[in-house]
C-alpha cells in the first residue's frame, strides 16, 4: 500500500494560508479521486481541497478551526500500489519535544511548574490563536502573557507553527524568562492567574423567554473584529456631495439595450460610478495609499474593492485589479462577473486580495447616503446613495430654471491620520465632476 499525502494547496499569489472549517471525511473513508475532503476559508471566502487519488483516509494532521500553511501537509491518503517513501511532517508536540530537549534542568523544573498554574489560552480581540498553538502553549507550560508577547509571522499577526518552535529554540538558551518581557516564567504565571481572576467580565446579556439566540456565523465574527479594528485604527471623517447625473440617466437608458445586444451584459451605473473613481484616483494618488506604522505606502496599481452583496445578507468585497486601465465594456463585464460569483458563493481568495480603495453602493438598499468604514488597510471608501428624481435650479445663458434632474449623494469616509479636508474633498469633488461631465453622445 502507498501512502500519498495530502498538502493546502496553493490558492492564490497573495494567499499564504488558510483556516479549517469542516472535514467531510473522516479516518476510515473512502475517497475519490476529485472528491472533497474538507473545506478551508481565506478571509471571507469558503474552498473545498480535493483528493487527488482514490483511497482510504488513514490521517488528519490539523483539526477545524487550525490555520494551515499552503503546501503543510493536512491529511494522509493510503492507496493501492507500492509502498512510497513518506515525507510526513513531524508533529508540533514532537518537533518542539525533540527542539527544546537540549534545555537545562532549570528550565524543565520551571516549565513543569508552569503548566501546573498556567491558566488557560484564549484568543482575545487582538490575537487568534489555533488549537495546535494552544496545544503547543499549554504543552510547554507558556502562559498568556507570554504567548501575547510572541511575534506571530502569520495574517493578521497571527502566531503559526514556526513562529511557537522558533522562540522554543530561544526559550531554551533563556532559561528563566519569558522573551521580551525581562520576568521569570514562574513569576508571569502567577501574575497571569491573578490578573485572570481579578479581570471585570461585560454584563451577560439577558434572554427572556421570548428570545430567539442566533450563532453569529464565522464570516459575522469576521466582519465584526475587522469592523471594530478598522474604527480603533483610522480617524474617520467624512465628506459629502451631491452630484447631478441627469445625463448618465438618461444616456444609461438609451444604450442598454444595445450593450445587452451586443455584449451580452447588463449595463448597470456600477462600473460608470467604478470608471470614474478609477480616474479621479488616477488624478490624487495619495488617496491610494496604505499606511504602516509611521510610513506611508503609495500603490503602484489602482486596485478597486466593490462591495457586494452574499446570500446570507453579509457582504464582501471583490476587487477588481488595475481599474484605471479598463474601458467601460472591460469594467462592466468585471463587474457583473464579480458581482455574480460573489451571488453564488464562487470567489476565489485572489478575488478579495489586493484591493487599494473601496466603493459602497448604498443606494442599492434606498439609502441617500451613509458614513461607511474603511477598509484596512486602505485610507478611503466612498458610498453611492440612491439616485432621486429632485427638483433643482438650472442654470442657462438665458436664466435660472427650476427642473426635475436626477440628483444623488456621494459620501467619503478617509483616515484623518494620512487625508486630510482638502484632499479627501478634493477627491470627491473629483469624482463629481468626472459624473456630471459624462458626453452624452459617447459611444462603447
Amino acid at each position: 500500500m502507498a501512502r500519498f499525502e495530502l498538502k493546502l494547496p496553493k490558492m492564490g499569489e497573495s494567499v499564504a494560508e488558510a483556516t479549517i472549517t469542516s472535514w467531510l471525511k473522516e479516518v476510515g473513508d473512502a475517497i475519490e479521486a476529485d472528491e472533497a475532503v474538507l473545506e478551508i476559508a481565506t478571509d471571507k471566502v469558503d474552498s473545498e481541497v480535493p483528493s487527488e487519488v482514490n483511497g482510504i483516509l488513514v490521517e488528519k494532521r490539523f483539526d477545524v478551526d487550525d490555520v494551515v500553511q499552503v503546501g503543510q501537509i493536512i491529511a494522509v491518503i493510503e492507496t493501492e500500489g507500492e509502498d512510497a517513501a513518506s515525507t510526513e511532517a513531524p508533529k508540533a508536540e514532537t518537533v518542539a519535544e525533540e527542539e527544546t530537549a537540549p534545555a537545562v534542568a532549570e528550565v524543565s523544573q520551571t516549565v513543569v511548574a508552569a503548566k501546573e498554574t498556567t491558566a488557560p489560552i484564549s484568543s482575545n480581540g487582538d490575537r487568534f490563536y489555533s488549537p495546535l498553538v494552544k496545544n503547543m502553549a499549554k504543552a510547554e507550560g507558556i502562559a498568556q502573557a507570554e504567548l501575547d508577547a510572541i511575534p506571530g509571522t502569520g495574517k493578521e499577526g497571527r502566531v503559526t507553527k514556526a513562529d511557537m518552535q522558533d522562540y522554543l529554540k530561544s526559550r531554551g538558551s533563556q532559561p528563566a524568562k519569558a522573551a521580551g518581557l525581562g520576568t521569570p516564567v514562574a513569576a508571569v504565571k502567577t501574575e497571569t492567574v491573578t490578573k485572570t481572576e481579578t479581570k471585570k467580565e461585560a454584563a451577560p446579556v439577558i434572554a427572556s423567554g421570548g428570545d430567539e439566540i442566533i450563532e453569529m456565523t464565522r464570516m459575522g465574527k469576521l466582519i465584526a473584529h475587522h469592523m471594530v479594528e478598522s474604527v480603533q485604527t483610522s480617524a474617520h471623517v467624512q465628506s459629502f456631495i451631491e452630484v447631478d447625473v441627469t445625463n448618465i440617466w438618461n444616456w444609461r437608458k438609451k444604450m442598454k439595450g444595445e450593450f445587452m445586444k451586443r455584449e451580452g451584459e447588463n449595463l448597470t451605473f456600477t462600473p460608470i460610478f467604478m470608471e470614474a473613481v478609477a480616474k479621479a484616483l488616477r488624478d490624487f494618488p495619495m488617496m491610494n495609499i496604505s499606511l504602516q506604522g509611521d510610513t506611508i505606502v503609495k500603490k503602484k496599481n489602482i486596485n478597486l474593492g466593490m462591495a457586494a452583496a452574499l446570500p446570507n445578507g453579509n457582504l464582501i468585497v471583490p476587487v477588481i485589479k488595475n481599474a484605471d486601465q479598463l474601458n467601460l465594456v472591460g469594467m462592466t463585464k468585471q463587474v457583473n462577473d464579480l458581482a455574480g460569483r460573489a451571488r453564488d458563493n464562487k470567489l476565489k481568495p485572489d478575488d478579495i486580495q489586493g484591493g487599494t480603495y473601496t466603493v459602497t453602493n448604498v443606494g442599492t438598499f434606498g439609502s441617500i447616503m451613509g458614513t461607511p468604514i474603511i477598509n484596512q488597510p486602505q485610507v478611503g471608501i466612498l458610498a453611492l446613495g440612491a439616485i432621486r428624481k429632485v427638483p433643482a435650479v438650472i442654470e442657462t445663458p438665458d436664466g435660472d430654471f427650476i427642473g426635475i434632474r436626477y440628483k444623488m449623494f456621494l459620501s467619503h469616509s478617509y483616515d484623518h491620520r494620512v487625508v486630510n479636508g482638502a484632499l479627501g474633498g478634493q477627491f470627491v469633488k473629483g469624482v463629481k465632476d468626472y459624473l456630471e461631465a459624462w458626453d452624452t453622445n459617447r459611444e462603447i
